[in-house]
């Protein structure tokens, strides 16, 4: 353990309040060890976290309260001198002042004058139980202490205290706070208490305390008193040493009890390098103690510097005890080697994700970036370099300088000798001195001609002296946001008053969800708003991680504006291991919650005539603009007919009287209805409606018995509410390890808090539970308890808040024969027996609960209500039945679920969006088509679009009003969505072989023929989307020739494979053509496979991934009815009971594959040939250029996960867009979510590698794992999700891969894939190894697919988690690199190896699962 984490758990754990003061080069280690203590489930102390420049002494003032505040800082001048007009105050107060010191006391020792005690530390033991005896100290008398201790170089074994010994420590014997006349004051009574302490102390640890240690020779000549690292355990002939602990108060008895009548020299060193006056304190506290004795001759007494303990010798202190007698005692000694070197400035540490700014701007400005507060300027100037005022300094020079470079250039253009060339470039470059190229490039020139030419005029000497100033420099002064504390001690506001043409970089890097976490009173200024008020500074707000081209574009505008520029730069994280996940995430929350607006504020726009203010957060200005649509549309509705105001204000209380009268007449009816029956409330708490259905039905029951049912969410009902109640029922699933779900936490949370406060509010209500979970999800025996847990808690807590239980506790398992219902037919009737109505018979049939049976047969051919569900402005939503029938027009409704909690914490409904999925059969479109798509991403989408593994486009975080026009975008890019989504056929994909060109176009025609064959006939996506509305009215009905009313019993997927490129995985799918060709390399048709499919529910053993089959042969004119004929049989035979059964896939094996066969043969009216032979060899791209049988070029790109946007050092997004501009080819998308910039002309090749190079797409220099990986979307779009996919890959990526290298497998393909639930949309159970989300952090971790896509993988760890999956792969893939045969890929290496056993279909997919042999038992650890 490290003194730091021992100091800080006795102060956390002793103190009421602790305030910590942070590093001006971000966290410290007191923070991250705090950060630790905090997440442990006992929470003591309150813990504030101080910036740097804060105001340290007024915060703790605020807590002088406290029965004991502890405060921790590491030594730094600045911090600690700051402390020193508070000291007289808080030296009567219980607080600890822990300081901890690298090498040189002088700045912690500057407070030991105004506190009453001050202990010193050299150990982490002995820090521990100084910090200990300092608690118990200001604990009791109610008085401050100084506890300096040292920062060790590496961890010891420290023996600490339990956690629960520490507060009945303290209370032990402990009185009531002596009041101010009653605490000691004088040196001899503070010494009293520090002895009664010091036993106390000594009491609970068994081990000694002392203020004074001495060792070494018993009867000495010379005693060495150190206060200092140095330990000095040596035994030197008449030398003793003594070790102080204890420098305030130390009596003159106590060092006088060291020192005997033999002793002639007494050295005093002390570990202090930068002391202000001549003496040092401890020097002066012996030499005082001497002279007050009576010994004769008195000793002479010398003062020494302590250097570093490390470099001691024994040698060296003989030599020092010999020097020592050979100089007079004025002299200062020295011993060990000086920290000189150690404690001068040191170049500051740059946190690594600051990088992400301070590169964009190497990149902007590359030739003439000049940071005035460089870090590499503190080891020549101090830490003053880091200072604004500094660096203002630095600026006000330069430009001084500058001027007097003008000065030069415009006298030697009065000089008549001066050559026509040289006047010339001078002219042009006075004019352009502000340009940022052209004065570079003028400048160089003017370098070389004067240099060339040797004028003699002396203003050509001065040219070439400030010739570092002939460009225009850009110059920045950068920041952290502890700036913002005090704008005039900090020196920003001379920076924003000087007027100066400089830019200044803000960081702000408090993370959104610990903004609260920081001293409430200690209020940040808002230096924007600040800089905006004095009128001339530019101002911009922006987040690297919310709007890449905003943060550009604010850092190129302050450098154009021709005075102070301030940009303010979120950058959320804690530590330098804080993961870009979690910063993404903290930003999200920020910007779009409007705590963190994006803006820019251009003073020169105003004086041009524009707007000054350009608001640049979509969320703020969409709420802006909702708000004043709802008061633009009434305040135009008042002027326009402004006898409609007072209609409506005076209908108000005729209104008001007809809806009390109905509400009373209602409330009779329902009185009349149920005054002998108890009325009984059902709350449910569902994430996926499963459990939200149970206590739908359950309710529906209790009515048909003659029940007062009312049914509701759990979060809509508040504790006070549900007190009120009599009989309640609460139905609840479980979510993620064990929690509850999202429409419950907020009622979960508020149970826990009241349970803790041991209130019982619920006494009066009655309740029962019924839990629904899966016993299998969990197999883990350590992990076991998660199955169910919402509901055992849920049932145990509302006990505990004085609830009774009428039934007991009931649980459902998916496990279970019947799965939920097992446990649940059990648990019904007792619920039934405790009302009393067990005995009452029901004649009223139940209704038939709503499915998407229903949905779809009763929405007119895919209407429903979108039309009205559109155009209701009261939500961001669309009804449940409606977000169903959606899908089947290409449109999946979602939500933010970054912010979800935080917008239920605000009463807000969750920030709806909406997905689209574009239709584009084989993948491939045009340029134009690309341009409109970029453009659509951004004017109605996130600003990003992803490519999926369904070779199309799919747009995120477009909002309901933006549907229709986005839609309406796409169909005027010749494109559309319908079918792309829903139980329908979706988008039809298909390889892309860039060397077989011939192939792939007859490939490419067969499947859109396919396609636009299976495409629903509804008008209604015209109708709805695009305004077409029928001719003649509802005299002509819709009618679907291929679905039907009730359309597909689940989606149906086809794929077209060209071998020997497996990529679309054509075995993953319903449907799948295999081309084959003939002797002469022409299409002669396609072998056809049949119920493919990857959807899989966790511990569901009914539902199942399955490859295709292989069925027969088919021609090319042949394959369109053969695609009709299969999708017909699984229209007429699929499993429309239950969705989680309906694909075809479960419908061949039901059927039997024969059977199913025959059906198909039997509406074709001819049997399938047989199927012809093939082979695969690949399911990756092959990445790079190729050319094409007709000559044209093909680049294949690498897209990680297919997210085309633009970031840091990867501009994919602007990149793609400039190559569409003058692109004369196609695009086309890649079932592995990659694209080829395709049929490139030989004349445009410069072009288009000029493009790919300056925009870093032609980079392919990635390991062959990262080039074959590939992630879903997921978090925190998706509504599925349960686990992190998309974001994560790349970051567990970066680890796997390192492993590969070391064993040099870095150019080696493994096909790697991960989804964030078991719905399969990247194809996991075909990769060599898989991961599938079961809670955040926690997968299913899947080995031993077909490198070809020919074999499914099987489950080999139930639940892994990020060390375990390292843990795992990396003795698997060294084994692998070892032992692999000649060609032998991952997949097959581990099922040879014994890890795992082949899946032969997918009805064994669940056989032999958890590994094989040795490899099932073995407890994986990290």
């Amino acid at each position: 353990m490290h003194s730091i984490s021992a100091v800080s758990r006795i102060a956390y754990l002793a103190s009421d309040v602790v305030i910590n003061s942070l590093q001006p080069t971000g966290p410290s280690s007191f923070q991250a060890a705090f950060s630790a203590l905090s997440a442990s489930p006992e929470t003591r102390a309150a813990v504030t976290h101080l910036p740097f420049g804060a105001d340290t002494g007024a915060a703790l003032l605020r807590n002088r309260s406290a029965r004991l505040l502890s405060y921790t800082a590491l030594a730094q001048h600045q911090t600690l001198n700051n402390l020193l007009l508070h000291l007289p105050e808080l030296s009567s107060t219980p607080t600890v002042f822990h300081i901890a010191v690298a090498s040189d006391l002088s700045d912690a020792l500057v407070l030991q004058s105004s506190l009453p005690f001050v202990l010193y530390s050299r150990t982490a033991q002995q820090a521990h139980d100084h910090a200990l005896l300092a608690s118990k100290l200001a604990f009791s008398q109610s008085i401050a202490v100084l506890h300096i201790f040292q920062l060790e170089d590496k961890s010891e074994t420290v023996n600490s205290v339990h956690d629960d010994e520490i507060p009945a420590f303290l209370f032990t014997n402990a009185q009531t706070p002596p009041s101010a006349g009653q605490k000691p004051t004088d040196p001899a009574s503070l010494f009293l208490a520090y002895q009664a302490a010091a036993l106390a102390t000594v009491s609970l640890l068994r081990r000694p305390l002392r203020a004074l240690a001495q060792h070494g020779a018993s009867e000495p000549h010379t005693v060495v008193f150190s206060l200092g690292r140095a330990t000095f355990e040596y035994d030197i002939d008449g030398v003793s040493f003594v070790d102080v602990a204890l420098l305030k108060p130390l009596p003159p008895a106590s060092i006088l009890s060291n020192v005997s009548h033999a002793v002639t020299r007494v050295i005093v060193l002390e570990q202090i390098h930068r002391w202000s006056v001549k003496w040092t304190p401890l020097y002066l506290e012996v030499v005082s103690a001497l002279q007050q004795s009576e010994l004769s001759p008195p000793p002479v007494v010398q003062s020494g510097v302590l250097g570093d303990a490390n470099t001691i010798t024994k040698a060296d202190v003989v030599h020092l005890v010999q020097k020592a007698s050979s100089v007079s005692a004025s002299t200062r000694l020295s011993l060990g080697s000086s920290l000189s070197s150690q404690t001068s400035a040191a170049t500051p540490h740059v946190p690594k994700h600051e990088v992400a700014y301070t590169k964009m701007l190497h990149n902007l400005f590359p030739d003439r970036l000049n940071v005035l507060n460089a870090p590499e300027l503190v080891a020549s100037q101090g830490q003053v370099a880091t200072t604004p005022e500094f660096a203002l300094g630095r600026a006000r020079g330069e430009i001084e300088e500058r001027e007097e470079l003008v000065s030069a250039v415009q006298q030697l253009l009065r000089d008549p000798t001066v050559s026509v060339d040289i006047h010339s470039v001078l002219s042009r470059w006075l004019g352009a001195r502000d340009d940022g190229i052209k004065s570079k490039r003028l400048g160089d020139e003017i370098v070389t001609l004067l240099e060339k030419e040797k004028h003699p005029n002396p203003a050509a000497d001065k040219v070439l002296l400030l010739r570092r100033l002939l460009p225009s420099l850009s110059r920045w002064i950068i920041g952290s946001d502890a700036w913002a504390y005090d704008l005039g001690a900090s020196g920003l506001h001379h920076a924003i008053a000087s007027k100066l043409d400089v830019n200044v970089l803000i960081l702000d890097t408090t993370p959104y969800t610990k903004r609260n976490t920081v001293d409430p009173h200690r209020r940040k200024q808002d230096v924007g708003l600040y800089a905006m008020n004095h009128g001339d500074v530019y101002v911009a707000s922006t987040a690297v991680y919310s709007s890449y081209a905003q943060v550009l574009q604010a850092l190129m505008e302050a450098d154009r504006y021709p005075g102070p520029s301030v940009v303010l730069a979120y950058l959320p994280y804690t530590s330098e291991e804080t993961p870009a996940l979690e910063i993404l995430k903290e930003t999200k929350l920020a910007v779009d919650s409007g705590y963190w607006p994006l803006y820019r504020w251009n003073p020169a726009k105003e004086r041009e005539g524009k707007d000054a203010f350009t608001l640049d957060s979509d969320s703020v200005k969409n709420e802006l603009r909702a708000f004043l649509d709802r008061q633009n549309h009434l305040s135009q509705l008042v002027r326009s007919k402004p006898e409609l105001a007072a209609e409506l204000v005076g209908s108000l209380g005729e209104n008001l009287k007809q809806a009390r009268k109905k509400r009373a007449a209602q409330a009779y009816n329902d009185l009349l209805a149920t005054i002998d029956a108890p009325p009984l409330t059902v709350l449910y708490a569902s994430d996926g409606g499963k459990a939200e259905k149970v206590a739908k039905r359950l309710a529906t029951r209790g009515k048909l018995r003659g029940l007062s049912t009312t049914v509701a969410a759990l979060d809509t009902m508040s504790i006070d509410d549900l007190a009120k109640e009599e009989m309640v029922v609460f139905v609840t699933s479980v979510a993620g390890q064990g929690e509850f779900p999202q429409n419950a936490r907020t009622f979960a949370k508020t149970m826990n808090a009241i349970a803790a406060r041991g209130e019982r509010p619920l006494s009066s209500i009655k309740f029962s539970v019924f839990g629904m979970g899966d016993s299998h999800y969990w197999p883990r025996p350590e992990d076991s308890h998660y199955y169910n847990k919402a509901g055992k808690d849920l049932d145990a807590r509302l006990e505990q808040l004085g609830a009774t239980r009428f039934v007991p506790l009931g649980l459902g398992d998916d496990q279970d024969a019947d799965g939920p219902e097992t446990g649940y037919k059990a648990w019904e009737p007792l619920v039934w027996k405790a009302l009393g109505v067990d005995t009452v018979e029901v004649t009223e049939a139940e209704p038939e609960p709503i499915t998407n049976e229903h949905i779809k047969v009763a929405s007119q051919y895919l209407r429903g209500t979108i039309v009205e569900g559109l155009a209701d402005t009261t939500t961001g939503a669309l009804s449940p039945s409606d977000t169903q029938l959606t899908k089947f027009h290409g449109i999946y409704q979602q939500d933010d679920r970054d912010i979800r909690d935080e917008r239920q914490a605000q009463g807000a409904e969750p920030a709806y969006s909406f997905m689209i999925r574009v239709r584009m059969p084989g993948g491939v479109c045009k340029p134009d088509q690309w341009l409109i798509m970029d453009q659509i991403s951004d004017e109605h989408g996130n600003g990003t679009f992803k490519i999926t593994t369904r070779q199309t486009f799919q747009f995120h975080g477009v909002i309901k009003r933006h549907l229709k026009s986005a839609i309406q975008d796409i169909n005027r890019a010749l494109l559309d969505t319908l079918a792309a989504c829903g139980d329908v056929n979706r988008n039809v994909i298909v390889s892309t072989v860039p060397s077989l060109s011939k192939l792939h176009r007859q490939s490419y025609d067969f499947a859109k023929r396919v396609s636009e064959h299976l495409l629903p006939r509804t008008t209604a996506y015209h109708e709805i989307w695009l305004d077409k509305k029928l001719v003649a009215g509802d005299a002509v009905k819709d009618f679907e020739p291929l679905y039907g009313e009730f359309y597909l019993p689940r989606k149906f997927k086809v794929a077209v494979a060209i071998p020997p490129n497996n990529d679309v995985d054509v075995h993953a799918n319903d449907l799948g053509f295999i081309a084959i060709t003939d002797k002469n390399g022409e299409l002669a048709g396609f072998n056809v496979a049949i119920g493919g499919g990857m959807g899989v529910t966790h511990g569901n053993k009914k539902t199942y991934p399955r490859a295709s089959s292989v069925v027969g042969f088919c021609t090319v004119e042949q394959g369109v009815d053969v695609a009709e004929k299969v999708m017909l049989v699984q229209r007429d035979n699929g499993n429309r009971d239950d969705r989680k059964n309906a694909r075809l896939k479960y419908t061949v094996d039901r059927m039997g594959l024969d059977s199913f066969k025959a059906a198909v043969e039997a509406r074709l009216g001819y049997k399938l040939e047989p199927a012809r032979p093939y082979t695969f060899e690949r399911n990756v791209d092959q990445f790079g250029w190729a050319t094409g049988e007709d000559g044209r070029h093909h680049f294949t790109c690498f897209i990680e996960n297919g997210r085309v946007q633009d970031e840091p050092e990867r501009d994919f997004k602007t990149g793609l867009r400039e190559i569409a501009k003058v692109h004369k080819g196609t695009f086309r998308m890649t079932a592995n979510q990659h694209l080829i910039i395709s049929d490139v002309p030989t004349e445009e090749l410069p072009t288009i590698k000029r493009l790919l190079a300056h925009y870093k797409l032609d980079n392919l220099a990635f390991s062959g794992l990262r080039l074959s990986s590939s992630a879903c979307v997921s978090f925190p779009t998706c509504s599925l999700a349960m686990a992190e996919s998309e974001r994560y890959l790349p970051l567990l990526v970066d680890k796997i891969e390192k492993i590969c290298e070391e064993n040099g497998l870095r150019n080696d393909s493994i096909v790697m894939r991960m989804t964030g639930c078991p719905n399969g949309c990247a194809r996991p159970y075909l990769a060599e190894v898989a991961f599938v989300g079961k809670a955040p952090g926690t997968y299913l971790m899947l080995l031993g697919g077909g490198y070809h896509g020919q074999r499914l993988n099987k489950i080999y760890r139930e639940t892994v988690t990020e060390p375990e999956i390292l843990a795992i792969l990396g003795p698997m893939i060294k084994r692998y690199a070892l032992e692999r045969h000649q060609g032998e890929h991952f997949g097959d290496f581990v099922i040879r190896a014994g890890y795992i056993a082949p899946t032969t279909s997918g009805k064994e997919w669940y056989d032999r699962m958890g590994g094989e042999g040795m490899y099932r038992e073995v407890a994986v650890t990290a």
